[in-house]
C-alpha cells in the first residue's frame, strides 16, 4: 500500500477563484520575485506590514487543500520568503501556483 498523498486539490469550483485572487492580489501588493524547479518554488515577498501573516495564512490554507504540497514561511531582514515543496509529478502545481502569484492565473 502506497503511503504518498495524492497530488489533487481539494478546493471545490466555488473556492478556486477566491484563492487565486487572494494570490494575485498578495503577489501584486508584495512579490519580489519567485524562482521555480520542478520540485521547488521559492517566493520572496516584501516584509511590509501585514506581509508575513498573510504569507502563513496563505500557506495553512494551502495545506488543508493540497497537503501533498509542503511549504515553509521564513524570513531574511526586509523579505518573507516562501518555500513549496512538490512530489515528482507536480511541477505543473507549482508553475500554476508561482503564475498566480504572478498574476497571470490560468
Amino acid at each position: 500500500m502506497s503511503s504518498h498523498l495524492p497530488i489533487a486539490c481539494s478546493l471545490g469550483p466555488a473556492e478556486l477563484p477566491a484563492r487565486r485572487a487572494e494570490m494575485i492580489d498578495l503577489g501584486r501588493a508584495a512579490l519580489l520575485d519567485a524562482r521555480l524547479s520542478p520540485a521547488r518554488a521559492q517566493l520572496r515577498f516584501a516584509a511590509t506590514d501585514g506581509v508575513r501573516e498573510r504569507v502563513a495564512a496563505f500557506a495553512a490554507a494551502e495545506a488543508e487543500c493540497c497537503p501533498f504540497l509542503t511549504m515553509r514561511v521564513t524570513g531574511e531582514p526586509g523579505v518573507v520568503l516562501l518555500t513549496v515543496d512538490a512530489p515528482e509529478g507536480a511541477g505543473a502545481v507549482l508553475a500554476e501556483l508561482v503564475e498566480s502569484f504572478r498574476g497571470r492565473a490560468t
